[in-house]
């Protein structure tokens, strides 16, 4: 059996590690926004780039905080990408704005930046940009188109913590890391994550004072003071556990993402002569490759092949979001957006995580090699 992601090999190489932060949580009876939250809050928005970070419960409370602390209201209107997992769009949903959907750029599978103009209108607020798999979007003609219509950008980085944005070229955001480039960066600590916990959590990195002290009191019930709230809040704190193991883990980040640039290398190689298109990376771009995501003809029967010899893949995502159920009322045709809609049909992610074997790279390759009849 090759899994998709093996989180017990990971755990294996730090356990010591990992257990000794989590008894000292445990000893010190801090467990909600304790010294743990607060020192990998430092650490993760110093990673990124950025002065602030605030800790919450989820990927999709840092998007949903922070579209609320930037002032999303009903009847606004939010672009981004409908070639995503659904919480990008239920968290503009949930503050009553309207997601308004643009296709993506074939290649990378983020959005692309040159359909976003066409879309903005009077009552268009912000941009969400997805890093999809762990692929940076283009951000320079984002933030310049934003920067001219008044927009704010929301970075939803859950794919790609360590990411860097190209290190070559004119742009003022070269070489950054992702989440630091817009007005705020969300992340995600889900267990498959490159930085994943043992539970749910996430947390909002940004170089704006003001909106970080705002998602602060958003994710305390609204209010500064135990028992005086502001607004209407959430309870949407990052808990001590979970940061402490973190803590430990984002030590080794970097070192994870380069060995899943050496497991995207050899996949590259071992399927460059098969009919299969593997991942494009931008030029001098970082990508962090928590998926490997070729295109496959015949793909569900690819992925049904491979099951049956104990090869792990996943579908993301098999219904972009503009033709899924709950958002038909938007009224987007099923060619309105043709390469979301091609994408979904046609990528497939195979196993991919630092301790993959090169062993086990080519068993996936010979079997892939054998669906197609080579």
């Amino acid at each position: 059996m090759i899994p998709i992601l093996d989180l017990k090999a990971q755990y294996a190489a730090i356990e010591q590690e990992i257990d000794a932060a989590i008894k000292e949580v445990l000893l010190s009876t801090q467990f909600i926004l304790g010294p743990a939250v607060r020192d990998l809050e430092q650490r993760v928005a110093a990673y990124c780039g950025c002065k602030y970070g605030v800790g919450v419960a989820s990927g999709t409370d840092a998007l949903r905080l922070t579209l609320m602390a930037l002032g999303i209201d009903p009847g606004d209107e939010v672009i981004t990408t409908p070639f995503t997992f659904i919480a990008t769009a239920n968290t503009i949903s949930h503050c009553g704005a309207r997601p308004v959907f643009v296709d993506i750029d074939p290649r990378t599978y983020n959005i692309d930046p040159t359909a976003i103009e066409a879309v903005i209108t009077e009552r268009t607020k912000a941009i969400v940009v997805v890093h999809l798999y762990g692929q940076p979007a283009d951000m320079d003609p984002i933030m310049e188109l934003a920067e001219t219509r008044g927009l704010y950008v929301i970075e939803d980085a859950a794919q790609a913590i360590g990411a860097r944005y190209p290190s070559t070229g004119s742009g003022r955001r070269k070489g950054r890391r992702v989440a630091s480039m817009g007005h705020a960066g969300c992340l995600s600590f889900y267990p498959t994550k490159n930085l994943g916990g043992y539970g749910d959590g996430g947390m909002v990195v940004t170089n704006d004072a003001a909106v970080a002290e705002e998602i602060d009191i958003l994710r305390r019930q609204g209010g500064k003071n135990k028992y005086h709230a502001e607004v209407l809040g959430f309870n949407s704190r990052l808990d001590s556990l979970q940061a402490a193991i973190l803590g430990v883990k984002l030590k080794y980040l970097d070192d994870w993402n380069k060995a899943r640039r050496r497991v995207a290398q050899g996949y590259n190689e071992l399927l460059a002569s098969l009919p299969v298109t593997t991942p494009y990376e931008s030029p001098d771009a970082y990508h962090v490759y928590h998926q490997y995501a070729i295109r496959a003809p015949q793909r569900d029967a690819l992925a049904a092949y491979l099951k049956e010899r104990g090869i792990g893949t996943m579908i993301y995502y098999p219904t972009p979001l503009h033709l899924q159920t709950l958002y038909a009322s938007l009224d987007y045709s099923e060619t309105s957006l043709p390469e979301s809609e091609t994408a979904s049909r046609e990528v497939l992610s195979l196993p991919m995580y630092p301790e993959l074997t090169e062993v086990q790279q080519q068993e996936v390759a010979r079997a892939i090699r054998e669906f197609y009849g080579g």
